[in-house]
């Protein structure tokens, strides 16, 4: 475990993020990537989704803070990248991918980074900015979600040795086995729900007839 989260590590994460090309190709040839860390990650985005919706200054933020539970947010993001990290790797593994399921986690992971850092200077700079003056903070999220976007792309592409055409074929793959996977999740557990009132109904039935 200290190795996963050693100083090299996290100074190979600061090289993949400035060359992103380079970066997710040695991690996918040489392990130089690290899962423990990706998934710190995507709880420190989780976490700073949270603090935005929390802590935003009322000229951009509208949202309740009674409405925010930052742990069923934080469960909520797990479950999501879990989903995802699956949904490509069932995608790929029919179409030739060389990634493996670690491989798919440390890019979306990383990829989270500049979203997370977006989030946080957007917090703080939303204490200070006037009412004119919102069109800064949508710059800064907007900057950090589509580089994190593309940094995901690129790790995807990278990872499985993609080209960029393949790369958006299989983004859009991902997306609808993701949709395929939700939909029968919750089939399971309407199936599973409908067993257990029937069974539950029979009981009741029978503690009544005793």
């Amino acid at each position: 475990m200290r190795t996963a989260f050693s100083k090299e590590k996290w100074k190979y994460l600061l090289y993949t993020l400035s060359h992103p090309m380079d970066g997710f190709y040695w991690i996918r040839h040489q392990e130089r990537g690290s899962v423990p860390l990706a998934l710190l990650l995507v709880i420190l985005f989780s976490f700073s989704f949270s603090a935005n919706r929390l802590l935003s200054g009322f000229v951009v933020n509208d949202v309740d803070a009674r409405t925010v539970n930052s742990a069923l947010e934080l469960l909520s993001v797990l479950i999501l990248f879990l989903l995802l990290c699956v949904s490509n790797w069932s995608i790929t593994c029919l179409m030739n991918g060389e990634g493996r399921l670690k491989d798919i986690a440390i890019a979306l992971g990383y990829g989270t980074v500049p979203v997370t850092i977006g989030m946080i200077l957007a917090t703080i700079l939303s204490q200070v900015v006037a009412d004119n003056e919102q069109a800064f903070y949508a710059l800064i999220l907007g900057v950090g979600i589509a580089y994190g976007l593309i940094l995901m792309m690129i790790g995807i592409m990278q990872v499985h040795n993609y080209t960029l055409g393949k790369t958006l074929l299989t983004v859009f793959l991902t997306m609808v086995a993701f949709l395929i996977i939700v939909f029968l999740i919750l089939l399971l557990v309407n199936l599973l729900g409908m067993v257990y009132n029937f069974f539950r109904s029979v009981y009741t039935e029978l503690i009544f007839r005793t």
